[in-house]
């Protein structure tokens, strides 16, 4: 039985050095923990087929369908330190084709590979179930993301602080080729760097094949790529916790979600990582640390975008140098939005600006503060000081009146860009621990239920309400 899969794994045209053939470890006993019915439907897969016993035999890796799943290497900039990694509990299941688009589907947890190093391959429940929760979260808030189609329990264990239930998560991604797969090429050969550009090119890019300058428009795009999807992380309060090269995708999407978390009260020097102690990723770092490791993904591309080494550091420099222009402008465009106003102009970075200035100083909910402004609720908005808030919005309905944008006008588009829900930080951890303690994911499905409809005001206010001081969570952990 097929389930739907239609795989055309192209990955393996690129040199035997990217990659190596890797069977995933067999699981004691399998078991369907979760499955994403809707995704499954939407890449044309049979899903009722697939959520099975069958259908885990597969997404454990106990069973393959089509060709030997393969493990990826690359490299990566590791808090500033430069290593060689690869998949080390992960491998490609294929690369499935539905519509004219093109899918990796991985299994995240399945066993050792060859770029294991010391590790065990494998995956503790948690951190699986903490990608699919918060991942499908981010596809719902309109956020470029992986996907997660399933989480299937191993039936064997894991010994991390603990001892854990294994489990593997089945990850969807237009492809898992990194900032840190050009990395690794490079330092192969520029021969090899060429041949994963034309690979990644022909892939995500395909009207750049046949140009003369297509390396260059190729950097370019994934400036672009890049630049929204941190103004998106941003605008949402979202903290990635690990922004090593080997974390970002060339197509764009939020990967690896690790110790991710979601601000909960404003603060821009953020950091819930445990293994971030010097806070290199913390919230307001997150623009600088994508332009950083832009430039070590640009440096990959020099022998290719000109034969001469300064002309070519010139053509990346300059598109390097779009970045913060671009991120701006996102950024803007996203939290002018988020106060109701359509377009942005210069004028409005001081109107946003000053109230992430009162947020920050009142120590104001980021999530709950921006709902309450969308819904009228200013009563609700509690402060020491109301003048400065109340000249602010001030401001804020004189900046719509000159803009003819109407109050009811600016409330429709906030209700539909601040959410009146999102993973929190305390939420997730509650659901985690109920399900690694009772094997009752009831909870977790609640929680991925309600993250559906980020924008629906008629959630309990359980998952709506900001954590009290001893529901706050101060640090997050990887745990895989």
């Amino acid at each position: 039985m097929t389930f739907g899969f239609n795989f055309e794994t192209t990955y393996r045209q690129l040199s035997p050095h990217f990659y190596t053939e890797t069977a995933p470890e067999k699981s004691s006993s399998p078991e369907m923990l979760l499955f994403n019915t809707g995704l499954a439907l939407s890449l044309g897969l049979e899903a009722p087929a697939l959520n099975s016993q069958e259908g885990a035999e597969v997404l454990s890796g106990n069973e393959i369908v089509g060709e030997t799943p393969i493990a990826m290497a690359y490299a990566g900039h590791q808090f500033g330190s430069f290593t060689r990694l690869g998949d080390g509990r992960a491998v490609l299941l294929g690369e499935h084709v539905h519509a004219g688009q093109r899918y990796d589907i991985q299994l995240k947890g399945s066993g050792r590979t060859k770029y294991s190093r010391s590790g065990d391959g494998r995956a503790p429940l948690g951190p699986m179930l903490r990608e699919y929760i918060v991942s499908e979260a981010m596809h719902a808030l309109r956020i470029p993301t992986t996907r997660s189609l399933a989480v299937t329990l191993t039936g064997d264990t894991v010994r991390r602080e603990t001892v854990q239930k294994s489990a593997v998560l089945t990850r969807i991604a237009s492809s898992h080729l990194r900032a840190g797969t050009f990395q690794y090429a490079i330092i192969e050969s520029e021969e090899a760097a060429k041949e994963l550009a034309d690979y990644a090119i022909e892939r995500h890019y395909p009207d750049f094949a046949d140009k003369e300058n297509k390396y260059e428009l190729f950097l370019e795009a994934v400036v672009h790529a890049q630049s929204y999807l941190i103004a998106k992380w941003q605008s949402i309060g979202f903290i990635h916790g690990v922004m090593n090269t080997d974390n970002m995708a060339i197509s764009g999407e939020t990967i690896d979600y690790g110790p991710c978390a979601f601000m909960d009260y404003y603060d821009p020097k953020t950091v819930y990582s445990s293994i971030d102690v010097q806070g290199r990723y913390q919230f307001r770092n997150q623009p600088g640390i994508a332009q950083w490791n832009l430039a070590k993904f640009a440096e990959t591309l020099l022998p290719l975008l000109n034969d001469d080494e300064e002309k070519a550091i010139e053509i990346a420099q300059e598109k390097l140098d779009n970045y913060k222009d671009l991120y701006q402008a996102y950024w803007l465009s996203d939290m002018v939005n988020k106060i109701g106003i359509p377009a942005p102009e210069e004028s409005d970075v001081a109107l946003v600006l000053d109230l992430l200035e009162i947020l920050e100083e009142e120590s104001l909910d980021y999530t709950s503060t921006f709902r309450a402004l969308s819904l009228g609720n200013i009563e609700s908005i509690k402060v020491e000081d109301e003048e400065k808030l109340n000249g602010w919005l001030s401001r804020w309905k004189a900046a719509l009146g000159e803009k003819d944008q109407s109050l009811e006008d600016a409330h429709m588009l906030m209700i539909n860009t601040n959410p009146a829900v999102i993973p929190r930080n305390h939420l997730v951890e509650e659901a985690l621990f109920y399900a690694e303690k009772t094997d009752d994911l009831s909870k977790v499905k609640k929680l991925v239920e309600v993250l559906e409809t980020p924008f629906d005001d008629s959630h309990d206010e359980y998952y709506k309400r900001p954590p009290n001081e001893e529901e706050m969570i101060r640090n997050t952990f990887c745990g895989t």
